[in-house]
């Protein structure tokens, strides 16, 4: 039962964190997108 509870933990934390990266990778992505966008050089 321990084994399983530590298993289903981990799991969860990899998952959330995850999330979060991709997440703040799109953020990023969107960011530089814009500054493309507004760059005189268009």
């Amino acid at each position: 039962m321990n084994k399983l509870f530590m298993i289903v933990a981990l799991a969860a934390v990899v998952m959330l964190s995850g999330c979060n990266t991709w997440h703040g990778l799109g953020k990023d992505v969107e960011k530089v997108g814009e500054k493309i966008q507004k760059s005189p050089n268009n």
